[in-house]
């Protein structure tokens, strides 16, 4: 699925978010679309648990352990989310999730700081990490221009 199909598939299912329509059309998909366009694929591979929620890991600063953030990892290949957990891996299950849906719960889901996504198959080291702060004060610089060009309801000579 490309990154439009993405979108339209969102939009389509923006009701059963609480989401107007026109605020994922106008604000809330442009703004994942252009985080997308930055990673190299369409689909990501995410490992799940057995209650279906994402496997979350714990990173804590090296130099300041009190600091942590929750981060999800997705990979470019099924083959690098298996081995990502070494052999035994119990009861996790890999699942593939379109790049616009991953934004989509990140920006949604606030125990989650980032998604850190495995770019080139094979490679640890070639990560792109994507901080929902980012993304969300993206989102709402979008709103914020969506209402401030929405005219005014209410004529100015109206007394």
């Amino acid at each position: 699925m490309y990154l439009d199909e993405q979108i339209q598939s969102l939009i389509d299912e923006a009701p059963q978010y609480g989401v107007p329509e026109v605020v994922m059309a106008k604000a809330v998909t442009p703004t994942l679309k252009s985080f997308a366009s930055q990673l190299q694929h369409s689909r990501y591979y995410v490992l799940h648990d057995q209650n279906r929620s994402w496997l979350v890991t714990t990173l804590s600063n090296r130099k300041n352990p009190q600091e942590e953030k929750q981060v999800i990892y997705a990979f470019s290949t099924r083959k690098d989310a298996v081995t990502s957990q070494g052999p035994d891996h119990g009861d996790l299950q890999i699942v593939s999730i379109p790049v616009i849906h991953l934004l989509f719960q990140l920006f949604a889901v606030e125990s989650i700081d980032s998604l850190i996504f495995q770019e080139v198959a094979g490679h640890q080291d070639k990560q792109k990490e994507i901080q929902r702060a980012k993304l969300q004060n993206m989102i709402q610089q979008q709103l914020r221009r969506l209402t401030s060009k929405t005219p005014n309801p209410i004529p100015p000579n109206l007394a």
